[in-house]
């Protein structure tokens, strides 16, 4: 069985620290976690993980944020993955930074990502992982809040954060979007991990 998750965010030293790539730096913890690297191929960089018997794809586009649709429909098609075996990290203005909201389906809330996923897609029922990154910024200011390094409180806090998208993958993967959701939309954090642990 195959999934895919795809992290979004843009190519280039100058964005790799910025709010807007939650995705790229999600999936790159993941996969230091998971001990494997990323190979760059056509359209993205990809990392293979095996979780249960199950091959888990890791792909940052390399399309950038707003061609992220190019990517992610080629790399489905290519390794003959449902689109109910994907799931899209992407950031998110409108939740507390930290706070992840899952759903199976849904608009894209302005974020071009989504957008442009929905446009060649064709539809825009698949799986999304929204990361909150907060709204801390005056009127006409969002796109340089995005695009905007995290603060030093922030930076503190994202291991944490990251270590939640971990697990959340993890479920997503081996007891169903469902369960996830049921288990990572009530809190900041899952039962499990408490009693251990738009542009």
């Amino acid at each position: 069985m195959k999934y895919l998750v795809a992290g979004l965010g843009n190519i280039g030293a100058e964005y790799a620290n910025t709010r807007h790539n939650i995705g790229f730096k999600a999936l790159d913890s993941f996969a230091e976690a998971s001990n494997v690297s990323f190979s760059t191929l056509r359209y993205g960089a990809l990392s293979e993980v095996k979780i249960k018997g199950r091959s888990v794809w890791l792909l940052k586009p390399s399309t950038y944020m707003n061609l992220s649709g190019k990517s992610v429909a080629y790399w489905l098609h290519a390794e003959k993955i449902p689109v109910e075996n994907m799931l899209v990290i992407l950031d998110d203005i409108s939740l507390p930074f930290g706070q992840i909201r899952i759903r199976t389906k849904g608009s894209d809330g302005g974020h071009n990502g989504l957008k442009n996923i929905n446009e060649i897609l064709g539809h825009n029922s698949y799986n999304r992982l929204r990361f909150g990154i907060g709204h801390d910024f005056s009127q006409g200011k969002q796109i340089d809040y995005v695009l905007d390094e995290w603060n030093v409180e922030e930076v503190k806090m994202l291991p944490d954060k990251l270590k939640i998208i971990h697990n959340a993958v993890i479920s997503f993967v081996t007891v169903g979007i469902d369960r996830t959701m049921n288990i990572f939309n009530t809190k900041e954090k899952p039962k499990s991990e408490n009693s251990q642990n738009n542009i």
